[in-house]
């Protein structure tokens, strides 16, 4: 591909992706509203929407046995998403209180999903088998999320857990209730958000082939261009809607929304291709952009959990963890 055509289809693939994905996410939650989820679910399927552009580009890449590429844009989101949406919203904010059950919770899934990622990456684990475990924890949270109150109750469970588990599903609730205010979905936002991701993916594809052809032309690393380039440039929307809830003090939100975010990329986005395509051999690189994934998620949620939510010094710290993640990738690419 041409520099000029390669420029071009990164350039409006981009643009297109982001723009787009907006309308996708907004009218996807007015259909979600429409069907009675929860606030909870309504993150869930907001944070879908919005992974739109790093899944389709890591598809791509994966389809095109580019799974370098295809791995690091997932990832390389990932440890992107920690740092702008929970580090950057907290130096915005200044501070952001979080109940204690929701980091847990939340906590719990996000941190045995990136564990998972990096042993699928190590090679210890076959992309199927990790697939079917992360499939099973997410499943399971989301069977959580949707259960009616009555029907947590009659579960064989201690009744002390249980009572925790009802309080940090209701807390996760309070955090995202001020954030998703969907209005009821008509037949209009159901066809507008079929065509939104008809755009979104369309984009999303000319995207990865620009900025993989530009890669190539110039002898960019695959890890960079994707755990670097299009890892960044694909997670712009998730990063603007969490400075913007942060600078209104809804900056709580945004831990559910990055959690959910890494979740769903992890499964949509590298696993679930991987396990029709295949992945990349265990490389140095792959050790180093899946061990960050799993170190900063853990130190973003231990640093949540012992401050009861994120100050501005603690969002310094997530994002100097990402500086420090980008010169280590340099370093190894």
């Amino acid at each position: 591909m041409p520099v000029g055509l390669s420029i071009a289809a990164f350039v409006l693939g981009a643009a297109a992706s982001l723009a787009t994905s907006w309308v996708l996410v907004v009218r996807l939650e007015r259909v979600g509203g429409r069907l009675g989820l929860s606030e909870a679910l309504l993150g869930m399927v907001a944070a879908l929407a919005a992974d739109a552009p790093e899944i389709t580009a890591s598809v791509t890449a994966l389809s095109h046995h580019q799974q370098t590429i295809g791995a690091g844009v997932v990832i390389g989101s990932n440890v992107f998403n920690l740092a702008a949406l929970l580090g950057l919203g907290a130096v915005v904010a200044g501070r952001i209180g979080l109940h204690r059950r929701v980091v847990l919770l939340g906590g719990a899934i996000a941190v045995t999903v990136s564990v998972v990622c990096f042993l699928c990456v190590a090679g210890v684990l076959s992309p199927d088998l990790a697939l079917a475990v992360s499939l099973a924890v997410l499943i399971s949270y989301l069977a959580l999320l949707a259960a009616p109150r009555r029907i947590l109750q009659q579960l064989h469970t201690p009744r002390r857990w249980m009572s925790w588990l009802r309080l940090a599903i209701a807390e996760e609730e309070i955090e995202l209730e001020v954030a998703i205010h969907p209005r009821r979905g008509t037949r209009g936002d159901v066809l507008t958000a079929a065509g939104a991701l008809v755009v979104v993916v369309v984009a999303s594809v000319g995207m990865e082939r620009g900025a993989s052809s530009l890669g190539q032309r110039f002898g960019i690393a695959e890890i960079v261009i994707g755990g670097l380039v299009l890892a960044a440039v694909t997670s712009l929307p998730n990063a603007v809607a969490a400075v913007y809830l942060a600078r209104r003090g809804r900056g709580a939100a945004a831990l559910s929304t990055a959690l959910n975010s890494n979740t769903i990329n992890v499964v949509a986005g590298l696993l679930i291709p991987a396990t029709v395509i295949g992945l990349a051999r265990p490389s140095a690189s792959g050790y180093v952009i899946a061990g960050w994934y799993v170190g900063l998620t853990v130190v973003t949620l231990a640093l949540a959990y012992a401050g009861r939510g994120l100050s501005r010094a603690s969002g310094w710290l997530i994002i100097g963890g990402y500086v420090l993640f980008v010169a280590s990738l340099l370093a190894t690419a």
